[in-house]
């Protein structure tokens, strides 16, 4: 009897799996460059299709909570809630509808009035095309168009952060149709940001398109508890910010909406600045003392002087999240700017003001 076991044709021959790696080994010592600048792409397309995994669940986890308007081809997504006094809510940078509704502010305003909340264009689920530069005036004029499309006239438009200078911008650019303003922890005055610097590069055409796809949600996942705590600071972070869906800011397509408003604060608000004067409408201004991202003095209090008949509110130990600290001054500024809104109570001064203790922006 022959022993001699016949060779498996489909196993592979030895010899010629040891001289294949060899060959590969070869060429990585003859090209290691090139084989490096293989292995990054590699790993960026790997961390490109994690990241778009991560974002087609967080939206599928965090679907639309209100309605869609669409507008000169944008399609923007907006609550309606309440009746009476229409108030229009503006959210800050990098946050979207859920930032007021975790806060409570959303609810509690719903009771007297009818509450219009919108995802600013890139935020949430509201789109924003790249075929516009996304200023405060741009956002301000999409936004009164959908409201005109809505059916909302007039309203009381409540801003924070960011978001008061798309409230400014609209009271500017269409004063015929904002009956007052509510301003909660605005930057309004362009100052020296070291932070421009560091959030803005996803927003760069090519390189940050790179970076948002890729490594950019990562390092934000590992920067966001920092950056909650500053932004909170100098109270801790609110417990209800555990509802505000992080991982829905954390898309490539919200951190290039981030970054291009990041870009643009600095100067949208010398732009604005200088058109102050020309505001002519009671404006009801809420800041949280120890806020190190717009500071109290430099911003508020400032913009209150500036402002004859302005009202102004610093909320002691409140930080940048006014609005969380105490959702009802929030409310309660809404409702002085609705009452002021007829004529026959006037716009006087109103001055609540604890000093704020910080001194510079960063």
């Amino acid at each position: 009897m022959n022993t001699t076991r016949d060779k498996d044709p489909a196993s592979p021959d030895p010899g010629a799996v040891r001289s294949a790696w060899e060959t590969v080994a070869g060429s990585v010592r003859r090209h290691p460059g090139l084989t490096a600048a293989a292995g990054t792409v590699a790993a960026l397309a790997g961390a490109a299709l994690f990241n778009r995994n991560r974002s087609n669940r967080a939206e599928a986890d965090n679907p639309p909570i209100g309605k869609f308007v669409e507008v000169d081809g944008v399609r923007l997504h907006y609550v309606d809630r309440g009746e009476g006094q229409p108030v229009l809510l503006l959210h800050g940078n990098g946050a979207m509808i859920e930032d007021w509704q975790a806060s409570g502010v959303l609810d509690r305003a719903a009771t007297g009035h009818r509450i219009i909340a919108f995802d600013r264009p890139g935020f949430g689920h509201s789109e924003r095309p790249r075929t516009t530069v996304w200023t405060p005036a741009a956002q301000a004029a999409l936004i009164h168009k959908a409201l005109v499309q809505i059916g909302v006239e007039r309203p009381v438009v409540a801003g924070h952060s960011w978001g008061t200078l798309v409230a400014l911008a609209m009271a500017l650019d269409f004063p015929e149709d904002v009956a007052a303003l509510v301003l909660v922890s605005g930057y309004y005055f362009p100052t020296v940001r070291g932070d421009v610097a560091v959030f803005s590069p996803p927003a760069v055409p090519l390189f940050g398109d790179v970076m948002r796809l890729t490594v950019g949600p990562v390092v934000g996942r590992l920067a966001t508890p920092m950056m909650t705590k500053a932004i909170f600071t100098p109270m801790p972070v609110a417990e209800s910010f555990a509802a505000f869906p992080m991982e829905m800011s954390l898309r490539p397509s919200q951190i290039r909406a981030t970054s291009a408003d990041t870009a643009m604060m600095v100067p949208a608000a010398a732009l604005l600045s200088a058109r102050y004067g020309e505001l002519d409408l009671p404006v009801e201004i809420v800041a949280g003392e120890g806020d190190i991202v717009a500071f109290c003095d430099r911003h508020a209090e400032r913009l209150h002087d500036q402002l004859p008949g302005s009202g102004l509110k610093v909320i002691p130990g409140a930080g940048h999240m006014v609005h969380y600290a105490a959702p009802d001054e929030v409310v309660a500024a809404i409702d002085r700017a609705a009452g002021r809104v007829a004529p026959s109570q006037g716009a006087g001064r109103g001055d609540d003001i604890v000093p704020a203790s910080a001194t510079a922006d960063f």
